[in-house]
C-alpha cells in the first residue's frame, strides 16, 4: 500500500527536488504541494493524505500551527516536521502539536524514505539532535499531571519507558516478553488514561514527569 504524500515548504525548490526524489519510490505517491501552512491546511481536507511534511518557518501560517489545526481537525494525517531547526524552541512545540516526528533537511534522502514508513507505522522519529534539545528542555520541569503516573500499572510504565525510546511495538514485545496483541493494549490503556492522542505525545509525557531520565 502506497503513502499519499502532501509536501509543505514554502521553497519552490526544496518542494519540487523532494516531489521528484519522492516520486521515484514505488511505495509513495506525491499528491500535492503546498506552498504555506495555511494552504497545507486546505489541502488536507481536500485530498486526505497519510503523511504531511511540514517545514516550521513558512509566511501566511507556520509550521506548527497548521501542525496543530490539521491534527485537531484530522487526527489521522501523519505529519513529520522537515526543518532547519534543531533548537528546542521549535522541537518542543512542534511535537506538543501532534508532529509524529522531527527531522533536519540536511537528512539523506533514502533515510528520509525509512522514516516517513517509521512514522506511517506509528513508530516517533525524532532527529538525535532535536532530541538533545528536547530533553534538555524537559529535564527538571515539574508538572501538575504527575500523579497522573500512578494510575498505571507497573507493566504499563514499563511499555510507557520502552515507547519513550522510540521502540515499535513488535521491539516492546521482545523486550517484554509479551505478544504484540498485549503491547498494542496496554499502549491504547496509556493513552486513554493519561488523556494523550499518540505515542509521541506518551513519550513527551513520561520525559516531562520524570519517568525517563535524560
Amino acid at each position: 500500500m502506497s503513502i499519499k504524500v502532501l509536501i509543505a515548504d514554502d521553497h519552490h525548490v526544496v518542494r519540487k527536488g523532494l516531489a521528484l526524489f519522492l516520486q521515484t519510490q514505488p511505495d509513495i505517491e506525491v499528491a500535492g504541494e503546498a506552498k504555506d501552512g495555511a494552504v497545507a491546511i486546505q489541502m488536507c481536507a481536500e485530498i486526505k493524505p497519510d503523511l504531511v511534511l511540514m517545514d516550521l518557518d513558512m509566511p501566511v501560517l507556520n509550521g506548527i500551527d497548521a501542525t496543530k489545526r490539521i491534527k485537531r481537525e484530522h487526527p489521522e494525517i501523519k505529519i513529520l516536521i522537515l526543518t532547519s531547526f534543531s533548537d528546542q524552541d521549535h522541537v518542543l512545540p512542534a511535537l506538543e502539536a501532534g508532529a509524529s516526528g522531527y527531522q533536519l533537511k540536511d537528512i539523506e534522502p533514502d533515510e528520509l524514505v525509512k522514516v516517513m514508513k517509521k512514522v506511517m507505522n506509528g513508530e516517533n522519529q525524532v532527529h538525535p539532535k532535536a532530541t538533545s534539545h528536547l530533553l534538555s528542555a524537559l529535564s527538571g520541569t515539574h508538572s501538575r499531571e504527575k500523579s497522573l503516573l500512578q494510575e498505571l500499572t507497573r507493566r504499563e510504565q514499563e511499555v510507557l519507558i520502552e515507547i519513550s525510546s522510540g521502540k515499535s511495538n513488535k521491539e516492546i514485545s521482545s523486550a517484554l516478553f509479551i505478544t504484540e496483541k498485549t503491547v498494542k493494549t496496554h499502549v491504547s490503556n496509556i493513552l486513554s488514561k493519561l488523556g494523550l492522542a499518540d505515542r509521541t505525545q506518551a513519550a513527551l509525557y513520561a520525559v516531562r514527569n520524570g519517568l525517563i531520565k535524560p
